[in-house]
């Protein structure tokens, strides 16, 4: 069964290890010891864990009504607006997701650089590949 250190399992989680730490130490999440004494999270427990996390979620988002059930909180990273379309990058944890509207649905929703938004993305074909 694959580990992952403290720090990896922060990545994958779009946390810092700081609390990816507090977590662990908290007895949220199971860790053990490698031979060279790094805490490291079995990856079942890390895959429960986080869906347990994105059901509680943080409670500091509204509640959204929507049909796409993949939902990517982050930061606006960069806006390029064109004449009549727009391109908006968000990075969501580990995530960068990049989106093409048209240049009346940045300005009327006020997208700048800096800015919290979230990417929801809805699709009928997912490719997984092992990594």
């Amino acid at each position: 069964m694959q580990s992952y250190t403290i720090g990896q399992a922060a990545r994958l989680l779009g946390v810092s290890p700081d609390t990816a730490r507090r977590w662990a130490d908290a007895g949220r999440v199971t860790t053990h010891r490698d031979e060279g004494g790094r805490r490291l999270i079995d990856g079942r427990d890390l895959a429960a864990f986080s869906i347990e996390i994105a059901q509680i979620g943080t409670g500091e988002e509204d509640t959204s009504y929507t049909s796409a059930r993949n939902a990517f909180p982050g930061i606006v990273t960069a806006v390029k607006l064109g004449d009549v379309a727009a391109q908006v990058e968000i990075q969501a944890g580990p995530h960068r997701l990049v989106s093409l509207l048209t240049r009346e649905a940045v300005e009327e929703l006020g997208l700048e650089v800096g800015m919290r938004a979230t990417a929801r993305v809805k699709s009928t074909s997912v490719h997984i590949d092992r990594t």
